[in-house]
């Protein structure tokens, strides 16, 4: 691993090569770990755990609200979105939530959340500047998983024991339409214009394309994973898509409603994330405690690099320079510069360097300081 103080240091040999030198990024990570129940804050300046602050449940996902100069953590059981200051460093505000929380989306125009649950079967609508449940939509089984149309104005959510997908007018608090989605219907995506949305069909190995308006199946397309995970372009002109089956990511042309191939990507793809300016497809290897680097545009395989055991989750800085790995086994948080991964004969990349924050991490969110 090269060490934190090579980079800063900017050595000969790395500017010959028209790396650009590395500068700290002026913000925290906030780490969801599950297995200590609480919020590791990892100081990016520093690269290094700041605060560790505690929770009481069991925390699954973070949302960085940098309109708001907000954090929000969801718990799964018992239900609760936590709200953390990002200049102190502590909770200020908590919202206990009914059931089990499932997965929770910032509105895109901003103001809610949205928050998916069991048992009771909802769609909480979470108003954030009191903090408190603003409306709930009574769902016709136990949800999946959800999306948010890019305008915010419809949501979708799968039910896998009853095969059906779900459109939900937002505007209204009201179910537009409840259509069969095929077998195992998991991940539901609407497409960057909202006009279709696509279903995971896991154990099919399928994606069903669906019309949001009418409700109708447009094709069902069969693919070579259990899909599992989606990783969408900037513009929204591809969809990539990863699950068990083969060691490979499968490219979607959305609008062409297409399968268009399928590139191998180190062992057994999972979680991925596209960086911005260059555009480049980093999917973590979990099996093989590995990050593979691809070009958006060629799909070629730039580098490979070495992180921490069971990689699961990948975000970026806001400036574009750090990806940011959970490695959920290992208990910690790899960093690697983008600006490192470079076309190389050996097609490997340097780690920058690594941080412990706890058991389990599962999810990040980044927030300027």
């Amino acid at each position: 691993m090269i060490s934190r103080r090579a980079f800063l240091l900017g050595p000969a040999a790395a500017l010959s090569c028209g790396i650009p030198r590395a500068t700290a990024f002026p913000g925290y990570a906030f780490v969801a770990v599950q297995g200590e129940n609480s919020v590791a804050v990892v100081d990016l300046t520093r690269f290094s755990v700041a605060r560790q602050i505690r929770l009481e449940s069991t925390p699954s996902l973070v949302v960085a609200d940098r309109r708001r100069r907000a954090v929000y953590v969801l718990a799964e059981r018992p239900g609760a979105i936590y709200e953390v200051d990002p200049a102190a460093l502590k909770i200020k505000r908590k919202l206990p939530l009914p059931g089990t929380a499932v997965s929770m989306r910032l509105a895109p125009a901003g103001g809610f959340l949205y928050v998916l649950s069991r048992s009771p079967n909802l769609l909480l609508r979470v108003q954030l500047d009191q903090l408190g449940i603003a409306s709930q939509i009574k769902l016709p089984g136990a949800p999946d998983s959800f999306d948010l149309s890019g305008d915010g104005v419809l949501a979708a959510a799968t039910f896998p024991e009853i095969q059906s997908v779900a459109v939900i007018e937002l505007a209204t608090n009201a179910i537009a339409r409840v259509r069969s989605s095929g077998a195992d219907a998991r991940a539901v995506l609407f497409r960057f214009d909202g006009r279709q949305m696509l279903i995971a069909n896991r154990s099919e190995r399928m994606l069903t394309i669906i019309d949001v308006r009418t409700g109708d199946m447009v094709v069902r397309l069969p693919v070579p994973v259990e899909p599992q995970y989606y990783c969408v372009k900037a513009d929204g002109g591809q969809i990539f898509i990863t699950g068990a089956g083969m060691d490979a990511i499968v490219v979607v042309h959305p609008y062409w409603t297409e399968v268009a191939e399928t590139r191998l990507a180190g062992k057994a793809p999972g979680a991925m994330a596209i960086s911005q300016k260059p555009e480049l497809l980093f999917a973590a290897n979990p099996q093989s405690s590995a990050v593979t680097v691809l070009e958006v545009e060629t799909r070629d395989v730039l580098a490979a690099v070495n992180v921490g055991q069971e990689p699961c989750h990948i975000t970026f800085t806001p400036d574009n320079q750090y990806a940011l790995v959970l490695n959920r086994k290992s208990g910690d948080m790899a960093v690697i510069r983008v600006p490192a991964i470079k076309q190389s004969r050996a097609k490997t990349a340097p780690l920058f360097t690594m941080i412990p924050v706890g058991a389990g991490p599962v999810s990040v969110g980044v927030m300027e300081a």
